[in-house]
């Protein structure tokens, strides 16, 4: 379905929704019945509602229907005025964002209006640092050549600047024609994808000749970010309020039920079966006693026989139902919110896992599951900025089979290199060129005229810094030329086009045109499976495959450069299509792929780059500690299998031989992948448990054992304590935790960038690390985090001492109430079982309400166990994940041997 939006035009102005946001999720007449059909999704709710109307029944009740009543609407209106909170909250949140004032182009006049006010097709006009406030497709700016810098940090977390430009049918508009400009954009339905906008726009005449020109992601403003380093920029309103694609990304979670929540469930059915048996057994009992004796009693006012109604056989058993509905504590789950909320500030307040170094401390994204961090089975974690500190840096290089940096392990500081530099070497020169050129780097000029560079990849940082140390320096760069320093000297081209970097393509080109000569260059880099293949006949490659080899053993990552003169009647053919592919709504990505495919050929490979990422402080050493307490620790990357099997080596993931075994599932063909599974299935079965075995595969092998022998792998994955899985898209990262969680396992995934999220929102515990791809993982994540070397504190610490806490709240509570209902069964026979209370209705209302509740504060601050030891000795986690399935066992609070041991100097 499409949409059409006709630009400052009164016609379409209602014919969709306006700009007012709502995140609420209840109004003022459906918030009653809302929240309590929410509350009484829940067996434990129904339950007690039961009990509440069965003492309604002044026949059969034997106390007061105070006593559940009064603890029943008491919890009710707790949950519902933090609901109804959080939701008023929300309102003001709305109301602020509704009610800013928002410059608004009609007819060329400008006037202010509120946000809420803006309709689809309307002209927006915004000046620098102002907030966007729907989705707009750029039509102007005050820079000369078109383009704008956003902050996305807001929408997808990532803290670099994005460079937007005009559409090129209204590069050449005044301000008066903005203000007038009449036209119609052609748009897909409103979606969540905010990296995707397939779409064309026409301007009518007499502005400009009416001619369909393509829209992509590059030419829109979205909702949420922020216009910086650009003095005002206008754009015509397309999708408003809600179905704007930041509105449409938002959703609420669904909520994570823990394993201390599924066994409380299940032990609540259990006991509530147990409670019948027991209720039918006394009933009977008591009927028995009644038509025997108690008619005889002349106290016990019994009717008279003969006049009793037809169901006076259901009332004893009745009374026993409602005098033992006591056995489940009605107040547990508040308890236990309240517990859980206290967990979730500790992680806040902790200052051994706040980082210094980037000002950043740990937060709880999520108070429901703290206590499952003491459960977890298996981590799953990204490597580049989760494990390494994704600082990259220039290290070593080839360029015509020629090897830099090799002794001295510095590519900068070689001398041939400065040498050949100084000498002009046409195919070093060309390198440092593709370097400095072929990217989406923002030069950014300080007031001291120093260039700083903004870029969505450290990678395309880390190569720009290097050409520029090495005298190609990019100094500046707009939406169609971009200006090279070289030895002094000023170069200016020409951006013809840009062939975007895909996780399918896995490279990325760019045309552009010399000033001084006219020629046109395509130049290219990308993995070395993505570019070598496409070299010219004849070249030989070789050396530069030995390069990629001996850089990824050295734990550093590649990538390849390349280059290749187009002629000027080759590239207008191909920008034809290319203009063709970018125009069509339909598969837009899949035919501006193959279009990018046809010009990418018969390149001249240049070289070779080697850049490190090192590893974080503390990364081997928490590593060790987690998996020394029982935890399986696994590492999905992006990066080549060499450069991901030195960074296992390093950080203790994996160790060398003869200690353990690396199993590689690979093979050129399906029958060879598959032939290689089964062989690791068939060594992990026969291998005892000493010897530490691991196994390695990359995307491809996964996608073809995916399909073909998905159990396979299952039992591998069970079988396995590592595995480093490499050449990773984020679907398939996903996945892996998929296979994990329907095997029964507990999964933790941790990552730092936006391809890490799907991974995150798909594990039983979702762990984000603010780094410097943004904060897009963190704001997905359950926990948030500084550096990966808090997790061993989040796990083992907050982990364990949550788990303990709520098993042992649990524990009380139904040990508690069971004792109780016991107390009363047996008064049961000292009265006749006649179903008479032993206790009076005051006492139980108290009961219900308080008893539970005042011990909380005292289990949640007592420490059983001391951090030292629990760090020195990580074993002591394995007893709580001895048996996680439902039992009374599961719930065990502390070994009975480290009881003596406190923790007296610890802070929260």
């Amino acid at each position: 379905m499409k949409r059409f939006v006709y630009i400052n035009d009164d016609s379409c102005r209602y014919s969709y929704r306006d700009n007012r946001i709502s995140n609420t999720k209840h109004t003022l007449w459906n918030f009653l019945p809302k929240n309590l059909s929410e509350q009484f999704r829940r067996f434990m709710n129904q339950y007690f509602l039961l009990i509440a109307c069965l003492q309604l029944w002044s026949r059969i009740t034997p106390v007061s229907p105070a006593t559940t009543w009064g603890p029943l609407i008491i919890m009710f209106i707790v949950s519902a005025s933090k609901e109804a909170w959080d939701d008023y909250n929300r309102y003001l949140s709305d109301k602020k964002a509704n009610e800013r004032k928002i410059w608004l182009v009609k007819d060329g006049i400008h006037r202010q209006i509120k946000a809420q006010e803006i309709h689809v097709g309307d002209v927006v006009w915004l000046h620098e640092n102002d907030e966007i406030p729907c989705d707009l497709v750029l039509i102007g700016t005050s820079d000369p050549q078109g383009i704008c810098y956003v902050e996305t940090a807001a929408l997808d977390g990532e803290t670099d600047l994005k460079t937007r430009i005009i559409p090129p049918i209204s590069a050449n508009l005044s301000v008066e024609q903005l203000g007038k400009v009449k036209g119609v954009v052609e748009c897909p339905n409103p979606d969540n994808d905010i990296r995707r906008f397939d779409a064309n726009m026409r301007l009518f005449l007499p502005i400009i000749d009416n001619e369909k020109c393509p829209l992509t992601i590059n030419n829109t403003l979205l909702q949420s970010c922020y216009l910086r380093y650009t003095e005002c920029a206008c754009g015509v309103a397309v999708y408003t309020g809600n179905e704007t694609k930041s509105g449409m990304s938002r959703g609420a979670a669904e909520p994570k039920l823990t394993a201390a929540d599924a066994i409380i469930d299940k032990l609540t059915i259990a006991i509530f079966m147990f409670q019948i048996v027991i209720v039918l057994v006394l009933g009977y009992f008591g009927n028995a006693w009644k038509y025997t004796q108690g008619l005889k009693q002349w106290y016990l006012m019994y009717p008279v026989e003969g006049e009793s109604p037809w169901y006076d056989f259901s009332i004893i058993p009745l009374r026993f139902e409602l005098l033992c509905s006591i056995m489940i504590p009605i107040s547990i789950k508040v308890t236990l919110d309240l517990a859980k909320g206290v967990y979730a500030k500790f992680i806040d307040w902790d200052e051994q896992m706040f980082d210094w170094e980037t000002n950043t401390p740990a937060h709880s994204a999520n108070t429901a599951i703290s206590e499952d961090l003491g459960q977890v089975e298996y981590i799953l974690s990204d490597k580049t900025g989760t494990l390494t500190e994704n600082k990259m840096i220039l290290k070593q290089c080839c360029i015509s089979d020629t090897l830099y940096g090799n002794d001295n392990g510095d590519a900068l500081n070689d001398v041939r290199l400065v040498n050949a530099i100084s000498s002009n070497d046409p195919d070093v020169i060309k390198f440092l060129l593709v370097m400095a050129l072929c990217n989406t780097v923002v030069p950014i000029r300080s007031n001291g005229d120093t260039v700083s560079y903004k870029a969505q990849s450290q990678d395309e940082v880390a190569l720009v810094n290097a050409a520029g140390n090495l005298n190609m320096m990019l100094i500046s760069k707009d939406s169609s030329t971009a200006e090279i320093c070289f030895n002094g000297s000023k170069f200016l081209y020409e951006l013809l086009d840009i062939l975007e970097f895909t996780s399918d393509r896995k490279k990325m080109s760019i045309v552009v045109k010399e000033g001084q000569t006219g020629k046109i260059l395509l130049l290219s880099k990308g993995a070395d499976e993505a570019l070598l293949p496409h070299a010219y006949p004849g070249q030989q490659i070789q050396r530069y495959l030995e390069a990629v080899e001996m850089y990824s053993q050295l734990g550093l990552r590649t990538l390849c450069l390349g280059w290749r003169d187009l002629k000027e009647s080759e590239y207008k053919e191909w920008s034809k299509n290319f203009q063709e592919a970018s125009c069509s709504l339909d598969n837009r990505e899949f035919k501006m792929s193959e279009v990018c495919h046809s010009l990418e050929r018969d390149l001249h490979i240049l070289g070779v780059t080697a850049i490190e990422d090192r590893l974080q402080d503390g990364v081997p050493e928490t590593i060790k500690l987690l998996r020394n307490a029982g935890i399986n620790v696994w590492m999905l990357t992006g990066d080549k299998q060499n450069t991901a099997v030195q960074i296992g080596l390093l950080c203790n993931l994996i160790t060398s031989e003869p200690n353990s075994q690396l199993l590689s599932i690979s093979g050129k063909t399906e029958e060879d992948i598959l032939r290689s599974l089964e062989r690791a299935l068939l060594i992990m079965k026969n291998t005892s448990e000493t010897k530490d075995l691991a196994f390695i595969l990359d995307g491809w092998a996964l996608e073809i054992i995916l399909k073909h022998s998905k159990e396979s792998f299952t039992r591998l994955a069970m079988l396995s304590k590592t595995a480093i899985c490499c050449r990773m898209t984020p679907l398939q990262k996903a996945q892996l935790v998929a296979i994990l969680k329907s095997a029964g396992y507990l999964t933790l995934a941790i990552g730092d960038g936006g391809n890490d999220v799907r991974m995150i929102q798909e594990a039983n515990i979702g762990v984000g690390i603010s780094g410097r791809e943004g904060l897009q993982a963190a704001r997905a994540a359950d926990y948030s985090i500084g550096k990966f070397k808090f997790l061993k504190r989040l796990i083992l610490i907050h982990g364990r001492y949550s788990y303990n806490r709520t098993a042992f709240i649990s524990q009380y509570s139904f040990y508690k109430s069971l004792l109780l209902c016991f107390i009363q069964i047996l008064f049961a026979f000292l009265s006749g079982l006649s179903g008479t209370s032993l206790f009076n209705s005051i006492s139980l209302m108290a009961y219900n309400v308080f008893y539970t509740s005042l011990p909380v504060m005292t289990i949640i601050f007592d420490k059983d166990i001391s951090e030292t030891t629990v760090m020195q000795y990580p074993q002591i986690l394995l007893h709580s994940q001895a048996g996680r399935h439902w039992s009374f066992s599961s719930l065990q609070y502390v070994p009975t041997q480290m009881r003596k041991v406190r923790c007296r100097n610890s802070q929260w």
